[in-house]
This record gives C-alpha cells, structure tokens and sequence, in this order.
C-alpha cells in the first residue's frame, strides 16, 4: 500500500547557544490525521514546529511536507500549510472579515468568497463584521484557525490551542479540530502538554521527552 504521508521529520536536532534542545527527533504523519505531539512545558514542543515551518533553521536532519523537502523546495513545502504558533495575532480594531482579506491578499490564488466560507466553518460568520478587540479568548482562538485556513491547507499546526480557554471554549475547539478534520479533510498537528486533550481529540501521538532524547510513538 503506498504510504501517504502529509509531514515526514526525520532525525532533526537543534541546539542554542550550545544547549541541545531537539534532539534526533523523528516521525511521520498521514493525510487525515489529527496527530497529538504532547510533551512537559520546556520540553521543546514549540521549536519544534518552528523548525517544521522553517521559522528556525535546523542544525541536522530532514522535514518533508506534502513531499517537498523544507531545505530544497521551501515555497513548495509550505504552499498549502496553516498554522498557528504561540498564540494568534490580529489588528484588534480591525473586523474578523477584515483580517481575514488582509491575509487572504497575500495569496492571489485564493477567492475572495473563501472568507465567508471559512468564517461559516469556525462558526463567526455572525460576528464577521465585529471588530476583533471585543472578541472573546475562544472566538480569538477560532479566528486564528481560520487564518490558518485561508490558503486551504492540507495540513494545519496548532500550538496549545486550547491553552487559557474556559471549559466552554475548549468544547468548541475540540469540535472545531474534529470537524474540519471529518468533512473538510485536513490534516491536524497540535502541541499540547495536556493528556487528557490528546485522547479526547487525537488519533495518533508522539511523546517528546523533557529530556531530549526524542518522540515515542
């Protein structure tokens, strides 16, 4: 059966200022996958997508997304990638349809009426005119995965995206995830810290030591 691998990361390690912190580090994951990385706070979750993302430049190994090598074929790896880092950035004074065409003009590919698409998904179409300042922590959190959407990505990363939400908006995250990942077909990376997150959304997970030594799957 021919493998369908969404992200292949194959021994990629990553120091600063002479203190490993990703060490030797590989997995794989396929289209369809809601994939859990979990691991401690300090445990080098973030850097690790970072370095997915080519945000940090990887000391030693190979990362492939849809195929493309981050190294060789960059723009090609990350045409049809969403992600979300940290926490989600906006212009406050700004509506959530305003944000979303300001990074939906970024991609000239992308038509116009994805926004209202993506607005109906993450459930804000109600609210696309309201400006982003007066949005909760949950309807922030929805509007950066629909940022993360606008490029229709096969493949999203979602850093803690649950992280300081109140019971409710942890619901409808998890929801949202498990959604987009049955009717939309995307593909799901997310870090968290929480185990009981993982089971409740994940079907796969790899385990990334606080000491470095690597995932378990």
């Amino acid at each position: 059966m021919k493998e369908n691998h969404v992200l292949e990361v194959s021994n990629i390690c990553k120091s600063f200022n002479g203190k490993k912190v990703i060490n030797d580090i590989s997995f794989k994951v396929e289209a369809g996958d809601v994939f859990g990385f979990l691991g401690p706070n300090g445990s080098g979750k973030t850097t690790a997508i970072r370095i997915i993302l080519g945000l940090v430049h990887l000391d030693a190994g190979m990362v492939k997304i849809n195929g493309y090598d981050i190294k060789k074929s960059f723009y090609k790896a990350i045409k049809h990638v969403g992600a979300i880092v940290e926490n989600p950035s906006f212009h406050g004074y700004l509506s959530a349809y305003d944000n979303l065409m300001q990074i939906a003009n970024l991609h000239p590919d992308v038509p116009v009426t994805r926004i209202n698409e993506i607005l109906e998904y993450v459930g804000l179409k109600s609210r696309a005119k309201d400006i982003v300042k007066t949005y909760s922590l949950g309807m922030k959190q929805r509007l950066g995965i629909a940022l993360a959407l606008i490029n229709e990505p096969t493949i999203v990363f979602l850093d803690e995206p649950t992280n300081g939400l109140d019971p409710q908006g942890i619901i409808e995250i998890r929801e949202l995830i498990t959604r987009l990942a049955e009717e939309q077909g995307i593909t799901f990376f997310v870090t968290t810290h929480n185990l009981h997150e993982v089971e409740q959304v994940c079907n796969k997970v790899g385990i990334l030591k606080l000491c470095y030594t690597g995932v378990k799957k």
